[in-house]
């Protein structure tokens, strides 16, 4: 399976740089370990089409109130001992707050800000600002309602648990934008979101191949609804700064879980408005990271090559979304489940080839649950063998037989 997402512009494949994403709330389980496996293998396999690539650690610790202390410590030495190394030094979303605040200027959000809703702001700075959407409605906008609120004027969704967002503050801005303004003004809790594009807009359609799931495509304002960036918490989003994150780190090669599927079609258009707003970090990043520098260029060059109408196929990252892990009872596996985490499986003898080896099983990449070790399952490891099955896989309490 040739993936044309990592395909520079006159055809020269880039190198793969992949990364661990892990979120430091606990102890990894099976399930995450798996995903972390998976991306391991497909940075430094031959089958990625450029050689050995690439692996950067990020520490997902970006939700405060989620983090348990000491758990990013547990997280590298369990990928230490399962042989999953990583170039450099972690890096830590916590400690790069001021990139975030950085991409939502870029977005336009200070104009917007400063203008309070005005119908002037929607023109000003940003993203393509006013160009896809109601002339009204900036590309970020504030957004006043709670979570009840949402979830009473919300039909529900399946699958991922994704809540399309009914618009109200959107056509409060477009109808009343007075009553924003006052709003701002006393300083009421808001969350901040991104305006989709509007219904026949060609960015509406946002299609991408997934080298597990296959052709993907989401139609942006009726799949995914104008989508929080910045939490009402003052907390910015999972999905605004994983997509700062990935195109500043250079990161063209994304392996993760397939509930995020619709989340991938969202990163990919917040990206884009990135790149068509100039983002590239340099001020908040300082000179010690400017290396990125020249990654933001090829991905802008690579975004203009592409051209304002969107082929099949998105310019970069390769994505590939994996079947999900669930327990014995069917349920997706969660960190409260202390029996099938690293912690617990290793403090009852279970070896470090015997967990990669039942992930690799998982993986599709073997016939049994052989202990083996990461390197080993690199002579094995396709892309095209591991979708050849895409149901969730069931893990039973006791895989190893140590309970």
């Amino acid at each position: 399976m040739d993936d044309v997402n990592t395909m520079a512009p006159g055809g020269v494949r880039d190198s793969v740089v992949g990364r661990f994403a892990p979120t430091p709330s606990g102890r990894m389980h099976l399930g995450n370990i798996t995903a972390m496996l998976a991306a391991w293998l497909s940075a430094h396999s031959s089958d990625s089409g450029a050689g050995r690539g690439r692996m950067l650690l990020r520490i997902e610790d970006i939700d405060t109130p989620r983090v348990m202390t000491d758990a990013d410590r547990w997280i590298m030495d369990d990928l230490t001992w399962l042989g999953l190394d990583w170039d450099g030094e972690p890096a830590y979303q916590s400690q790069r707050l001021d990139l975030y605040e950085q991409a939502l200027d870029a977005l336009g959000w200070r104009n917007t800000a400063s203008a309070a809703g005005s119908h002037n702001s929607a023109g000003d700075g940003g993203a393509d600002n006013g160009a896809h959407r109601n002339p009204t409605t900036p590309l970020i906008y504030p957004c006043f309602c709670s979570r009840a609120d949402i979830r009473a004027a919300s039909a529900p969704q399946e699958g991922d648990r994704f809540i399309i967002y009914p618009g109200t503050c959107r056509r409060t801005l477009a109808d009343d934008p007075q009553q924003v303004r006052d709003r701002l003004k006393r300083g009421d809790r808001h969350s901040l979101r991104i305006a989709m594009p509007a219904a026949g807009d060609p960015r509406n359609l946002m299609t991408f191949h997934d080298r597990v799931f296959g052709p993907q495509r989401f139609d942006l304002a009726r799949d995914l609804g104008d989508t929080v960036v910045r939490r009402a918490d003052g907390l910015f989003a999972y999905q605004l700064v994983v997509t700062v994150d990935d195109l500043l780190m250079g990161v063209n090669d994304v392996v993760r879980g397939r509930d995020l599927l619709r989340s991938t079609a969202l990163q990919l258009y917040i990206r884009e408005s990135l790149l068509s707003a100039g983002f590239d970090g340099v001020n908040a990043i300082g000179a010690t990271d400017a290396s990125h520098v020249e990654t933001v260029a090829k991905a802008r060059r690579q975004t203009a090559a592409i051209g304002a109408a969107r082929n099949a196929t998105a310019p970069i990252p390769s994505f590939a979304h994996l079947p999900l892990i669930d327990n014995a009872q069917g349920r997706r596996l969660a960190k409260r489940e202390r029996s099938l985490d690293m912690g617990a499986l290793r403090a009852r003898g279970v070896t470090a080839h015997q967990v990669v080896g039942y992930c690799g099983w998982l993986l599709g990449l073997q016939p049994d649950p052989e202990p083996c070790s990461a390197a080993d399952l690199l002579r094995v490891f396709s892309w095209d063998q591991v979708a050849t099955d895409t149901a969730d896989r069931r893990v039973p309490d006791d895989p190893f037989g140590v309970l």
